[in-house]
Protein backbone atom coordinates (compact mmCIF):
# COMPACT_ATOMS: atom_id res chain seq x y z
CA UNK A 1 0.00 0.00 0.00
CA UNK A 2 1.58 3.47 -0.62
CA UNK A 3 1.76 5.80 2.08
CA UNK A 4 0.17 8.16 0.09
CA UNK A 5 -2.97 6.28 0.90
CA UNK A 6 -2.66 6.53 4.42
CA UNK A 7 -6.11 8.86 4.72
CA UNK A 8 -7.70 7.44 2.15
CA UNK A 9 -7.22 3.88 4.26
CA UNK A 10 -8.44 5.46 7.10
CA UNK A 11 -11.81 6.33 5.88
CA UNK A 12 -12.25 3.14 3.39
CA UNK A 13 -11.68 0.80 6.68
CA UNK A 14 -14.11 3.60 8.00
CA UNK A 15 -16.96 2.45 4.82
CA UNK A 16 -16.71 5.36 3.38
CA UNK A 17 -16.48 4.60 -0.57
CA UNK A 18 -16.67 7.40 -2.85
CA UNK A 19 -13.39 9.90 -1.54
CA UNK A 20 -12.70 12.46 -3.49
CA UNK A 21 -9.27 14.55 -3.64
CA UNK A 22 -9.71 18.57 -4.42
CA UNK A 23 -6.80 20.49 -5.46
CA UNK A 24 -6.65 24.07 -6.82
CA UNK A 25 -3.80 25.40 -8.80
CA UNK A 26 -3.61 29.41 -10.08
CA UNK A 27 -3.67 30.69 -6.61
CA UNK A 28 -0.30 33.31 -7.61
CA UNK A 29 -0.91 33.90 -11.11
CA UNK A 30 -1.36 37.69 -12.19
CA UNK A 31 -3.67 36.47 -15.22
CA UNK A 32 -6.33 34.26 -16.03
CA UNK A 33 -8.50 31.24 -14.02
CA UNK A 34 -7.96 29.57 -10.66
CA UNK A 35 -8.80 26.05 -11.52
CA UNK A 36 -9.96 23.27 -9.41
CA UNK A 37 -10.10 19.58 -9.65
CA UNK A 38 -12.07 16.80 -7.55
CA UNK A 39 -10.82 12.91 -8.03
CA UNK A 40 -12.44 10.09 -7.41
CA UNK A 41 -10.43 6.90 -7.30
CA UNK A 42 -10.61 3.57 -7.09
CA UNK A 43 -10.66 1.86 -3.32
CA UNK A 44 -7.26 0.30 -3.16
CA UNK A 45 -5.94 1.83 -6.62
CA UNK A 46 -1.85 2.98 -6.42
CA UNK A 47 -0.63 4.92 -8.92
CA UNK A 48 2.98 5.07 -9.49
CA UNK A 49 4.83 8.09 -10.01
CA UNK A 50 1.73 10.44 -8.65
CA UNK A 51 2.90 12.81 -6.00
CA UNK A 52 2.15 17.26 -5.98
CA UNK A 53 2.28 17.86 -9.51
CA UNK A 54 4.89 20.82 -8.47
CA UNK A 55 7.64 17.97 -7.94
CA UNK A 56 6.56 16.76 -11.98
CA UNK A 57 7.81 17.37 -15.06
CA UNK A 58 5.24 18.47 -17.03
CA UNK A 59 5.83 15.55 -19.53
CA UNK A 60 5.70 13.33 -16.54
CA UNK A 61 2.12 15.37 -15.57
CA UNK A 62 0.75 14.76 -19.09
CA UNK A 63 1.12 11.42 -18.82
CA UNK A 64 -0.29 10.84 -15.37
CA UNK A 65 -3.53 13.34 -16.08
CA UNK A 66 -3.72 10.50 -18.73
CA UNK A 67 -3.29 7.52 -17.09
CA UNK A 68 -5.88 9.48 -14.11
CA UNK A 69 -8.00 10.22 -16.27
CA UNK A 70 -8.45 6.73 -17.50
CA UNK A 71 -8.88 5.12 -13.95
CA UNK A 72 -10.79 7.04 -11.94
CA UNK A 73 -14.13 6.84 -11.00
CA UNK A 74 -15.17 10.67 -11.62
CA UNK A 75 -13.04 14.07 -11.50
CA UNK A 76 -14.74 16.95 -11.76
CA UNK A 77 -13.09 20.79 -12.69
CA UNK A 78 -13.62 24.27 -11.94
CA UNK A 79 -12.97 27.14 -13.10
CA UNK A 80 -13.04 31.48 -11.58
CA UNK A 81 -12.28 34.02 -13.38
CA UNK A 82 -10.33 37.04 -12.94
CA UNK A 83 -12.76 39.76 -12.49
CA UNK A 84 -14.46 37.26 -9.94
CA UNK A 85 -11.18 36.48 -8.20
CA UNK A 86 -10.91 40.47 -8.15
CA UNK A 87 -14.89 40.51 -6.32
CA UNK A 88 -14.36 38.03 -3.88
CA UNK A 89 -10.47 37.62 -3.25
CA UNK A 90 -8.10 34.74 -3.91
CA UNK A 91 -9.02 32.65 -1.11
CA UNK A 92 -12.69 32.76 -1.91
CA UNK A 93 -12.63 31.97 -5.47
CA UNK A 94 -10.24 28.95 -4.89
CA UNK A 95 -12.52 27.91 -2.36
CA UNK A 96 -15.74 28.47 -5.12
CA UNK A 97 -13.30 26.78 -7.34
CA UNK A 98 -12.94 23.85 -5.34
CA UNK A 99 -16.60 23.42 -4.85
CA UNK A 100 -17.30 23.60 -8.53
CA UNK A 101 -14.75 20.89 -9.12
CA UNK A 102 -17.06 18.96 -6.35
CA UNK A 103 -20.33 19.59 -7.96
CA UNK A 104 -18.76 18.42 -11.68
CA UNK A 105 -18.15 14.62 -10.17
CA UNK A 106 -20.84 12.57 -11.48
CA UNK A 107 -20.55 10.47 -9.11
CA UNK A 108 -21.81 11.90 -5.66
CA UNK A 109 -18.32 12.04 -3.25
CA UNK A 110 -19.21 10.75 0.67
CA UNK A 111 -15.58 12.33 1.99
CA UNK A 112 -13.66 15.04 0.75
CA UNK A 113 -9.55 15.21 1.12
CA UNK A 114 -8.93 18.79 0.50
CA UNK A 115 -5.12 20.32 0.31
CA UNK A 116 -5.70 22.94 3.43
CA UNK A 117 -8.74 24.54 2.62
CA UNK A 118 -12.36 24.42 3.34
CA UNK A 119 -14.91 24.25 1.26
CA UNK A 120 -19.02 25.21 1.44
CA UNK A 121 -20.76 21.76 1.47
CA UNK A 122 -22.36 19.27 3.42
CA UNK A 123 -20.19 16.76 2.48
CA UNK A 124 -18.07 15.93 5.07
CA UNK A 125 -14.55 17.21 4.37
CA UNK A 126 -10.72 17.03 6.00
CA UNK A 127 -8.11 19.78 5.35
CA UNK A 128 -5.06 18.40 4.77
CA UNK A 129 -2.05 20.35 5.04
CA UNK A 130 0.35 19.66 2.17
CA UNK A 131 -2.06 17.39 1.19
CA UNK A 132 -0.81 16.91 -2.63
CA UNK A 133 2.44 15.63 -1.05
CA UNK A 134 0.31 13.14 1.38
CA UNK A 135 -2.64 12.04 0.04
CA UNK A 136 -2.69 10.16 -3.65
CA UNK A 137 -6.23 11.50 -4.61
CA UNK A 138 -5.38 15.12 -3.69
CA UNK A 139 -1.89 14.57 -5.65
CA UNK A 140 -4.05 13.12 -8.78
CA UNK A 141 -6.77 16.34 -8.12
CA UNK A 142 -3.38 19.02 -7.90
CA UNK A 143 -2.34 16.65 -11.76
CA UNK A 144 -5.37 17.37 -13.33
CA UNK A 145 -6.16 20.59 -12.12
CA UNK A 146 -2.06 21.70 -12.89
CA UNK A 147 -2.72 20.32 -16.53
CA UNK A 148 -5.99 21.69 -17.33
CA UNK A 149 -5.00 25.38 -16.72
CA UNK A 150 -1.40 24.84 -18.42
CA UNK A 151 -3.18 23.43 -21.27
CA UNK A 152 -5.26 26.88 -21.21
CA UNK A 153 -2.16 28.85 -21.16
CA UNK A 154 -0.50 27.68 -24.15
CA UNK A 155 -3.74 27.57 -26.31
CA UNK A 156 -7.22 29.40 -26.09
CA UNK A 157 -5.15 31.73 -23.44
CA UNK A 158 -2.01 32.22 -25.37
CA UNK A 159 -4.22 32.72 -28.36
CA UNK A 160 -6.03 35.57 -27.20
CA UNK A 161 -2.78 37.50 -25.77
CA UNK A 162 0.05 36.43 -27.66
CA UNK A 163 1.98 38.91 -26.81
CA UNK A 164 2.39 38.82 -23.10
CA UNK A 165 4.21 35.30 -23.16
CA UNK A 166 1.41 33.35 -20.98
CA UNK A 167 2.01 29.90 -22.73
CA UNK A 168 5.42 30.64 -21.32
CA UNK A 169 5.21 32.06 -17.88
CA UNK A 170 1.73 30.26 -17.09
CA UNK A 171 0.97 33.95 -15.74
CA UNK A 172 3.01 34.30 -13.13
CA UNK A 173 4.46 37.27 -12.25
CA UNK A 174 7.92 36.55 -14.11
CA UNK A 175 10.17 39.91 -15.33
CA UNK A 176 9.01 39.22 -19.10
CA UNK A 177 5.21 39.15 -18.00
CA UNK A 178 5.60 42.00 -15.52
CA UNK A 179 7.23 44.19 -18.23
CA UNK A 180 4.55 43.02 -21.19
CA UNK A 181 1.91 44.18 -18.64
CA UNK A 182 3.65 47.93 -17.97
CA UNK A 183 4.45 48.45 -22.14
CA UNK A 184 0.70 46.90 -22.81
CA UNK A 185 -1.61 47.30 -20.25
CA UNK A 186 -3.82 44.97 -18.20
CA UNK A 187 -5.86 42.30 -20.59
CA UNK A 188 -9.53 41.99 -18.92
CA UNK A 189 -8.02 38.50 -18.08
CA UNK A 190 -5.64 39.81 -15.96
CA UNK A 191 -6.56 39.76 -11.90
CA UNK A 192 -6.67 43.61 -10.83
CA UNK A 193 -6.40 43.43 -7.58
CA UNK A 194 -2.93 41.21 -7.95
CA UNK A 195 -1.51 43.85 -10.18
CA UNK A 196 -2.32 46.93 -7.96
CA UNK A 197 0.14 44.96 -4.65
CA UNK A 198 2.46 43.47 -7.14
CA UNK A 199 3.46 46.59 -9.45
CA UNK A 200 2.74 49.56 -7.16
CA UNK A 201 7.00 50.26 -6.72
CA UNK A 202 6.87 50.33 -10.58
CA UNK A 203 4.41 53.10 -10.35
CA UNK A 204 3.10 52.70 -13.32
CA UNK A 205 -0.49 51.44 -13.75
CA UNK A 206 -2.45 52.85 -11.10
Amino acid sequence: MSHLLKYEQEYWELSYQNIAGVDEVGRGCLFGDVVAAAVILPRGLVLEDVDDSKKLSAKKREHLYDVIMEQAVAVGVGYVDAPTIDQINIKQAARLAMKQAVSQLNVMPDMLLIDAEKIDTDIPQLAIIKGDATSQSIAAASIVAKVTRDRLCQGEWDVKYPEYGIAVHKGYATKLHREQIMALGPTPMHRRSFLRNLLIEEQTLF
